[in-house]
């Protein structure tokens, strides 16, 4: 409710709208609240201003977190404060000191001077929003034939070709302001405007679909131009397909007419809206979208609407204190947003007839703004929590990671999309073979690139690519690879190579293969296709191709069959634990280390994680990943401590034995990351002198392990209640899981633009009642043409038998 303001409870700090604060002075007997009132007006020409209707006023509250209109300089507000007792409604208007105990007075001056979560972000977060220039309206152009190419540029008073700006008046390419470092230019953009008075340039390798730098001479200082595209198609260029580049040169970025920019986001085509529950936007925060297309497609699954939407009364009855700081109460705050319709409402014809007879559009109040779920979600995470774009794969393993470890109610929403996978792994030399299960969420296909249909188009296309670079000239239409999507299978259910594997049947190294199997089959199957891999240079890159993925998808034939007559199990025998005199010449398995790094983690904490696993394997370490994500120092470089140090801490890392046999808290972590409780875990450390490989198999090969009172386990239980919490699983010992046939269709996937996880842009597609819906941050609309041979995550929910 907010006609009748907020209502802040003393004591908890709760808000509460008019509706609610009745019902909770009766739950709690809490009598005393902070009630909290705005006022807005709209500015009118040369008068004072009135009231804003009482319709525009009742929703004021609502939309603080839906627009930031309210900031224009359309609007003015006032605040206004009273403290309220209950149940008399006694109301005292603040400031008053003299009626007020100094104590009320202090808390009351805190509260209303508190910043708000949102504010709490990182400064970059709210940098101030560029205005429209005065000149763009208005902006003359002259019809001198003047047409900017794609590429080759250089001031056309000097020879550089850096740091250039395109005048929109009249087509001059000339060079920036000179920096006191010696960076920019020579500043001939500058003499040109003194000289010509042609106000607005932009600089070029910064056009994008989204926009450009545009800067004004006249106004001293970076602008917006509305009308930006008509301006820059007067000299021939396409915003479309255009993207930034340092040095403005055209490279693979650049996005021809085929471009994933075009195609993914739909454009050149006509896309209705869309309205009602489940058809909310979510505000672009700064590079935020990979959340948001996340957020969609987890809010389109209906275990998590009944988990979070259904049981929201529950959630904010029973949230903590301090709200923003709960995991649930922002969940479910979260999916009401998004499902209940509230903020995704046609427009009224009365306001679109204005807007026609106005000549302007105004963006409608639809779509919420997710900054104090992302203020949360990202805390302390070195990587969501800055303003950078993200791989939306890892931000889909950490949301399911805090699902894990904030179970709300009986039922975990993310058990449906856990599986278990069957490793068989063979030593090419004794011919033995050993199995083991581990826990996963994602199925990732590697690309076949070698299965591409096209390859004498992508043979000349390259050609051509190298001598349009060489020459400067504008690059050929884009020829994307056609990847078979069985050849995408087919590659996940080969052998692969395991790099300096260990055969525990030779007691030496030898060669070894191993290949992977379901299991187990989840309710809701995630597919990543691995497009994203590194170059030479560890520059992480994207395979731009296309893959015909299936809408009913089969993957019974993968399912694991375990140990097969004939076959001779590998020897239960660790490999020795060698601690070098110099520590620091301890090597590190860089293939599985590239293999992390191809999921997405950041590359030194996937240094850490096979260190500090003893190089047993990129399974052992994923799991390490998991487990240590929200430390601060995640992505922080390998520090080797010590030789002394590394003799304890390292040994107890790699699975030495300590004196009183207690398993290392790091290792108890990682076995609880993957869905077992946490005394079980410990048993199994236990039982295998603290082998972690080892302890895996014996969960698994002990389904009901004997209950044991240990007082130093118990004394154990009690220091580590948090880790105790991190998985509320009830029944069975092992992971929770739902299997069923391998039988799936698709729903959703998530599409992403640009060359590497840490640029570009994510969309969501999602199906819904029938027909795709297209979700690009703000804007929902019915989809005409899905690119879902452009994905990068695909969502599909099993097909009942």
């Amino acid at each position: 409710d907010s006609e009748g303001g907020l209502y802040v409870c003393m004591n908890t700090f709760l808000g509460f709208g008019r509706e609610h604060i009745e019902r909770h002075y009766r739950k709690t007997g809490q009598c005393v609240y902070l009630h909290l009132k705005r006022h807005l007006r709209q500015k009118v020409p040369g008068a004072s201003g009135g009231a804003l209707p009482k319709r525009r006023n009742a929703k004021l509250f609502l939309d603080l977190e839906i627009s930031s209109d309210l900031n224009s300089d359309d609007f003015e507000y006032e605040d206004e404060a009273k403290l309220v007792i209950f149940p008399d409604h006694y109301e005292i208007s603040l400031p008053n000191i003299e009626e007020l105990p100094a104590l009320v007075t202090i808390a009351c001056d805190a509260l209303l001077s508190a910043k708000s979560p949102y504010r709490k972000q990182e400064p970059d977060s709210w940098e101030e929003e560029l205005q429209a220039s005065k000149h763009a309206k208005t902006l003359v152009q002259l019809d001198n034939g003047v047409r900017i190419p794609p590429s080759g540029w250089k001031c056309s008073r000097c020879d550089l070709r850096e740091n250039l700006w395109l005048n929109l008046s009249d087509g001059s390419v000339l060079c920036g302001k000179w920096f006191f470092d010696g960076s920019g230019g020579n500043g001939h953009a500058v003499e040109h405007y003194r000289d010509t008075g042609y106000p607005l340039a932009v600089k070029l390798g910064t056009i994008t679909p989204d926009g450009a730098d545009v800067y004004s001479f006249d106004e001293e200082e970076p602008v917006l131009d509305p009308h930006i595209a008509k301006h820059l198609a007067h000299f021939g260029i396409d915003m479309l397909q255009m993207q930034v580049t340092d040095n403005g040169l055209r490279d693979n970025d650049i996005k021809p007419r085929v471009s994933e920019w075009e195609v993914i986001q739909e454009a050149g085509v006509k896309l209705k809206p869309m309205y009602g529950p489940g058809y909310t936007g979510m505000k672009n925060l700064g590079n935020s979208c990979y959340l948001n297309a996340v957020m969609q497609a987890i809010f389109s699954i209906p275990e998590f609407q009944r988990a979070y939407v259904g049981n929201l009364p529950r959630i904010f009855d029973y949230s903590p204190l301090d709200p923003t700081q709960d995991f649930n109460t922002q969940m479910a705050k979260l999916g009401h947003g998004l499902l209940s319709g509230q903020y995704s409402k046609p427009p009224m014809k009365s306001e679109l007839i204005e807007q026609v007879m106005k000549e302007e559009h105004k963006p409608q109040h639809n779509g919420i703004s997710a900054r104090m779920f992302k203020a949360f979600i990202s805390k302390g995470h070195p990587e969501f929590s800055s303003n950078r774009q993200q791989d939306a794969q890892e931000f889909f393993l950490h949301l399911i990671n805090l699902v894990e470890r904030n179970p709300v109610g009986s039922e975990n929403p993310s058990d449906v999309f856990r599986f278990l996978v069957e490793e068989r792994t063979q030593c090419c030399q004794s011919r033995k073979v050993r199995y083991t299960d581990r826990v996963d969420y994602i199925m990732q296909l590697p690309v076949a690139m070698e299965a591409a249909t096209n390859k004498d188009e992508l043979i000349a296309y390259e050609l051509k690519r190298r001598e349009a670079e060489a020459a400067r000239r504008p690059l050929p239409e884009l020829v994307r690879a056609k990847i078979p999507f069985s050849a995408c299978l087919q590659a996940f259910s080969e052998p692969s190579n395991v790099e300096d594997f260990w055969s525990s049947a030779l007691q030496a190294k030898s060669a070894g293969v191993k290949t992977s199997r379901f299991a187990s089959f989840p309710e809701y199957l995630v597919v990543q296709i691995k497009k994203f891999t590194f170059g030479l240079d560890w520059i992480p890159k994207k395979l731009d191709v296309s893959i015909d993925m299936p809408d009913f998808l089969d993957i019974t034939h993968l399912r694991a069959r375990g140990l097969q007559p004939g076959e001779e199990e590998l020897p239960d025998i660790a490999p020795p634990i060698v601690i070098p005199d110099d520590p620091k010449a301890l090597d590190i398995d860089e293939s599985s280390v590239m293999q992390l790094a191809e999921m997405g983690f950041p590359l030194e904490a996937c240094r850490k994680a096979v260190y500090y696993t003893g190089n047993l394997g990129a399974e052992v370490a994923f799991n390490w990943i998991i487990a240590h994500m929200e430390e601060p120092d995640f992505a922080e470089p390998l520090v080797i401590p010590p030789f002394g140090e590394v003799a304890s801490s390292g040994a107890a890392a790699l699975g030495a034995v300590g004196l009183d046999n207690q398993p290392p808290e790091e290792m108890v972590a990682i076995i609880i990351s993957m869905g077992f409780q946490r005394n079980v875990a410990i048993q199994a450390l236990k039982a295998t002198n603290n082998n972690l490989e080892r302890a895996l198999e014996w969960i698994f090969s002990h389904p009901d392990p004997e209950e044991e009172s240990d007082p130093a386990l118990d004394t154990m239980d009690m220091e580590n209640s948090a880790n105790a919490n991190i998985l509320a699983e009830t029944g069975s010992e092992g992971p929770r899981i739902k299997d069923g046939p391998g039988r799936y269709e698709l729903f959703g996937f998530i599409s992403h633009m640009g060359t590497s996880t840490m640029s570009g842009h994510y969309v969501c597609h999602l199906r819904k009642e029938g027909r795709w819906v297209i979700y690009n941050d703000l804007r929902v609309c019915a989809s005409e043409r899905p690119p879902k041979d452009l994905g990068y995550i695909y969502f599909y929910h099993r097909i009942p038998s």
